[in-house]
């Protein structure tokens, strides 16, 4: 299954607002937003482009919907106690964790959030935000190595990047309800911070 297949899932419209942002999304992912018209959304959701209009004041407006709808869920992130309590390392991981968690909550929204690329107002809206968390999590990361818990020489921002890519591949992979969906968040924190080579004996 594909990842324009993954984004369709979305795709089950009963007439409100939401179920028509998961209809654009689907057609967002499969398309392109920029190949994307109204009348491949109306047709894909089967109402009239002014039924839709009801909703949101056109494509852009969806766009938007949409990526507020990833940031939210990733800046709230922060805000948890897992990542305002404890020590810098810890909160890291936390966050790590809940990133893969909600990547598989949101995974059409987040799947459109990653592949934005600067073209349209919220697009370059969408990215700044990007870059405004990832400069939260090189701060962390500044923290934990001037803490001791991170090795010294590790340069915050190159792994912030790093953390940030890795936890994004996994849109490329995940699949709802494949084995082990249920630990992944776990198991992809496991491996960040703990390594994949086994402990020097």
């Amino acid at each position: 299954m594909t990842t324009e297949t993954a984004g369709r899932r979305a795709r089950r419209p009963s007439g409100g607002a939401g179920s028509l942002l998961e209809v654009a999304v689907g057609e967002f992912i499969t398309r392109g937003y920029d190949a994307t018209s109204m009348e491949d959304l109306s047709r894909a959701a089967g109402i009239t482009k002014s039924s839709f209009y009801h909703h949101f004041a056109g494509k852009e407006a969806l766009l938007r919907a949409a990526l507020e709808r990833a940031l939210s869920g990733l800046f709230g992130l922060l805000d948890e106690s897992g990542a305002t309590t404890g020590t810098p390392l810890a909160r890291l991981r936390h966050i790590v964790g809940g990133q893969v968690a909600l990547l598989q909550r949101d995974l059409p929204y987040v799947t459109l959030l990653l592949r934005v690329r600067g073209n349209t107002e919220s697009e370059r809206w969408a990215l700044e935000r990007r870059r405004a968390f990832d400069a939260q999590i090189a701060a962390l990361v500044r923290e934990a190595v001037e803490a001791g818990e991170i090795r010294q020489g590790v340069e915050p921002a190159l792994a912030a990047r790093l953390l940030s890519g890795l936890v994004n591949s996994v849109v490329e992979w995940y699949r709802p309800g494949r084995p082990g969906a249920a630990t992944l968040p776990e198991d992809v924190t496991r491996a960040v911070f703990e390594g994949i080579l086994p402990a020097a004996g």
